[in-house]
């Protein structure tokens, strides 16, 4: 498998396509997103990768700022912009109820997500995929965003929506939004 990664390298998504940079997710940086697991721009541990690399396959624990006045919904993001392919593997999609400013480990289980969280479909079925990068592919960044929406999504409706049609429905203004990088390689 170290000999397909190696082949890869190269080969990436890009940066300039995750949810972050899309001009309807586009609002003030203003929701600190962070994690006890580990800081902006280190390394993932292990608990939080997929089992097929030796990970519990747990979400972390993740906190932010109260998200604004007229805030309806917050639409969570974890995505692999290193992933070869053409467009960024989405690991996580969800909604989350505005009036939470923290989730503890786990709460983006598909099977049993925290309360006030509705799990989406992700580019890998849905809930929350941890880190399984191709061996010797390099380092992946794994950015975790989060979007306060003025209009809330209808969770029902987009429940077997792709990733990328659930971003595009976002059509109200985004009030605030937090980013955190975590990076992981095998």
């Amino acid at each position: 498998m170290a000999i397909m990664g190696r082949l890869l390298k190269n080969r990436r998504a890009g940066e300039e396509q995750v949810a972050w940079h899309r001009p309807n997710l586009n609002g003030p940086d203003t929701l600190e997103l962070r994690s006890e697991a580990f800081a902006d721009g280190a390394t993932m541990p292990t608990t939080q990768a997929g089992r097929r690399v030796g990970g519990r396959n747990l979400s972390p624990a993740l906190a932010w700022d109260p998200a604004p006045a007229g805030t309806a919904q917050l639409l969570f993001v974890m995505e692999d912009p290193d992933v070869p392919m053409s467009t960024p593997a989405v690991h996580t999609l969800a909604l989350i109820d505005p009036k939470l400013t923290a989730l503890d480990a786990g709460a983006l289980d598909a099977k049993a997500p925290a309360d006030g969280v509705r799990i989406l479909r992700s580019t890998i079925l849905s809930g929350y995929h941890g880190p399984e990068p191709i061996k010797g592919h390099g380092p992946h960044r794994y950015v975790f965003q989060l979007f306060a929406l003025e209009t809330a999504l209808d969770g029902a409706a987009l429940a077997k929506a792709r990733p990328r049609e659930v971003l595009a429905s976002v059509g109200g203004p985004v009030l605030a939004r937090g980013r955190l990088d975590g990076f992981y390689e095998r």
